[in-house]
């Protein structure tokens, strides 16, 4: 965003990367799919790299406003400086954050989750999806609490997943009545409480009961208790936990 600034220019949309698309390994490769998927498009994007800090969800979440209202005016400062508009985000904790949260501290924009922004995408006809490999395979979705039951976004992931030309099972509880996959409310950064099960091992049970062959979320941090889920009950060599953006690229050839 710098670079593009200096030069006097503007992006269509600025793409925040997030902690976990930058730093999870696992994620970081949803990040490099998106971006292939931008670019495959000719989106004009850009991020704010190293200016780019956490959006203070975790921290509200544990109880330290303070630390959120620090990281928050931080970042906000940051995107009023670049007079950003429009702002795309593959996590549901920072879309729901900068969308719902920053506007009462001084922070106005359109923010879109990238299952939206796909969706979008392939409406518009700038992608077209041809089956192909997802052509009639079982897939199952996840609904993320800060996607779904947070925002009321349920229909553009399973648009997508649709476009795809595969069988989308649903789980036994989804939609407005999805269970959690365990890790939001900063839940992800500590220990679980004592209990008979890990909510995460209930959730991918759910998953696993469908019969199908790819799990599809919308959330780094349901990629990573789905892929624990998956990884405790030893069915990750026939089933495998995967990003929207991930499902979108494989199909384009991009991967």
């Amino acid at each position: 965003m710098a670079d593009m600034a200096a030069k006097g220019e503007s992006p269509e949309v600025l793409f925040w990367v997030g902690c976990a698309g930058s730093f999870d390994d696992r994620y970081k490769r949803v990040t490099r799919a998106f971006v292939k998927i931008l670019q495959a498009v000719n989106i004009n994007f850009a991020v704010l790299g190293p200016e780019e800090t956490c959006t203070g969800d975790p921290a509200r979440r544990a109880g330290n406003e303070f630390l959120f209202q620090m990281q928050a005016m931080s970042n906000i400062q940051v995107l009023n400086g670049y007079n950003i508009k429009k702002i795309v985000t593959a996590c549901p904790h920072c879309f729901n954050t900068i969308k719902n949260e920053y506007p009462e501290l001084g922070g106005n924009y359109e923010v879109i989750h990238h299952s939206a922004f796909l969706q979008q995408l392939i409406q518009e006809g700038k992608i077209k999806v041809e089956g192909g490999s997802f052509k009639g395979k079982k897939i199952t979705y996840h609904d993320s609490c800060y996607l779904g039951r947070a925002n009321n976004i349920y229909e553009a992931p399973r648009s997508v997943l649709e476009a795809l030309d595969a069988d989308l099972v649903e789980m036994k509880r989804c939609r407005t009545t999805g269970l959690c996959c365990g890790a939001g409310g900063a839940q992800m950064f500590k220990e679980p409480e004592k209990g008979d099960k890990d909510i995460n091992i209930e959730r991918t049970e759910e998953a696993l009961a469908t019969g199908a062959t790819t799990i599809a979320v919308a959330c780094p941090f349901c990629m990573t208790m789905l892929s624990d889920g998956v990884k405790g009950k030893e069915r990750e060599n026939d089933v495998k936990v995967k990003d929207l953006a991930e499902l979108i690229a494989e199909s384009q050839g991009l991967q």
